[in-house]
């Protein structure tokens, strides 16, 4: 083989072995490549798993959080519900929402107050002769049971010091029937006691005899403590009334004059004479003996008849009348300037003196005045339809004052017929809507027909003034007062208006 033989031989093994490299470059290249989108891919995956893994375990994390926080929050709450539940059984609702809100509570000043002491008589003994445990048992089982006297009446338990139990009326809500009230649930509870004589006798137990002392008078109530809180009450009323217990008698009410002249329409009480208190003198007193015989459905005057009832209910008007009346001067809008608070005491000024003059019953005037009470309430919470609105005040509020569902019944129905135009066909009905169109007769007519106009205009009822005369105009031609005394009281003059009307046109 020549030289330029083995020159090209040469060459052309290079260019294979050049090739062959290239090609062993570029397949090692090819592999690198694809193990490296490989290990890419799993490189992806295995952080898009951490990714997962770590969102799971802060899911779970954060859903025990929650958990915990749930938990506790619901602890928290059920604590927070026990408190108030314990502070509402040891405070009046008033005084412990007072004292949730502002940490501290105010005193008060009530000037009629009546407060109630009682006594077991002998007690020192029979805790000599019992056996200690049956002894708080016995105890308890009073109490408890003049805990729901006392409640049933809405009066304020105040404490229990050993054997002796107090309480009072007319706190923390004011009222006037709280004398009455409170001597209700003296005799509930006088009764009771002779009735667990006579089982105490059949069992051969101790004979339990229990005196109460009741007093009427001004007293101061507020809080005392800081950790260990009490509601309580002091004064001289205070003093009076455990004054009058201990000066009592065994299964007696013993009351001071002052607490007679307050009660004294509704029971018989046995004047005793003046007899002398510790540091108070000598002081009238009286021993209850029952319903007056008007007033009870027994010889024995124990228990309360319907007349009773209707007259307790109709004092008890008066603080319910007191309550709406200062409802609706804080409450009813501005621009009512005809059906506003002066509209409402004339129509139960009206109700009243119709009522009398067509002899209507006591329970009657009851059931009128409070319709006419609440006829127009309803203005508070809307202008088109105060008459559901009205009836719906009057269920929400009325069994607060414990009037029955029959009442209650009966004064919806009456306040849905003073809805225009008038359709009445019970006299009470006739009645109420008299009442409320009083104003046609009156000789304050035309002031009065312009306020009504001022405020139809100011809701979008009428247009014009002139619109406003004819539509009067046109009503009191057709209108006639469906009571006798109405039309006899305002015919007259209601004719009159129609000459001053037709004047103005």
């Amino acid at each position: 083989m020549t030289h330029y033989s083995q020159l090209l031989m040469l060459l052309y093994s290079a260019d294979y072995t050049s090739v062959l490299l290239i090609s062993l470059g570029e397949n090692a290249l090819s592999f690198i490549s694809e193990n490296m989108i490989v290990l890419g891919i799993m490189q992806l995956f295995l952080v898009a798993l951490m990714y997962l893994w770590f969102k799971l375990k802060l899911k779970r994390e954060k859903l025990k959080i929650e958990s915990d926080f749930y938990d506790k929050n619901q602890e928290i709450i059920l604590q927070k519900d026990k408190a108030e539940k314990l502070l509402s059984n040891l405070l009046p609702q008033q005084t412990a929402e007072e004292l949730q809100s502002t940490g501290k509570v105010s005193s008060r000043r009530f000037r009629m107050v009546t407060v109630l002491f009682s006594d077991i008589h002998g007690f020192t003994k029979i805790v000599e002769q019992m056996n200690p445990e049956d002894l708080i048992d016995e105890l308890d089982k009073f109490f408890m049971h003049f805990d729901s006297i006392v409640d049933k009446f809405n009066i304020e338990k105040i404490k229990t010091v050993g054997d002796a139990y107090m309480c009072a009326g007319g706190i923390p809500n004011k009222n006037r029937t709280n004398p009455i009230e409170v001597i209700l649930a003296a005799m509930e509870i006088q009764q009771y006691m002779k009735s667990m004589k006579i089982n105490s006798k059949a069992g051969k137990k101790g004979i339990w005899g229990l005196r109460i002392g009741v007093h009427t008078g001004p007293v101061i109530a507020g809080v005392v403590g800081t950790k260990k809180v009490s509601y309580d009450i002091w004064g001289d009323t205070v003093n009076t009334a455990s004054r009058m217990e201990s000066s009592g008698s065994v299964s007696e009410i013993n009351i001071s004059g002052m607490t007679y002249m307050l009660i004294k329409d509704f029971f018989i009480c046995e004047y005793r004479g003046r007899m002398p208190v510790k540091y108070k003198g000598n002081i009238d007193m009286y021993f209850v003996r029952g319903f007056k015989p008007n007033m009870s459905t027994d010889l024995k005057g124990l228990v309360p008849n319907q007349h009773f009832l209707t007259q307790f209910q109709t004092l008890r008007y008066d603080d319910l009348e007191e309550a709406i009346l200062t409802k609706l001067e804080n409450e009813l809008p501005k621009n009512l300037y005809y059906h506003n608070l002066k509209h409402t005491i004339d129509v139960i000024t009206e109700v009243e003196i119709i009522g009398r003059k067509e002899d209507i019953s006591d329970a009657e005037m009851l059931i009128i005045k409070t319709a006419a009470l609440f006829h127009d309430s309803g203005f508070i919470l809307s202008y088109n339809e105060h008459e559901e609105c009205s009836v719906k005040m009057a269920k929400h509020i009325l069994p607060k004052y414990f009037y029955s569902e029959q009442q209650i019944a009966e004064i919806s129905n009456l306040i849905m017929h003073t809805k225009f135009p008038p359709k009445p066909l019970t006299n009470l009905e006739k009645i109420i809507c008299d009442a409320d169109l009083d104003y046609l007769g009156r000789t304050d007519f035309i002031p009065v027909s312009g306020n009504l106009y001022r405020e139809l205009k100011e809701h979008g009822q009428i247009k014009s003034i002139d619109d406003w005369n004819r539509l009067q105009i046109k009503f009191i031609e057709n209108h006639q007062y469906f009571t006798e005394t109405a039309r006899y009281m305002r015919d007259v003059n209601k004719i009159k208006q129609l000459d001053k009307l037709r004047e103005l046109i």
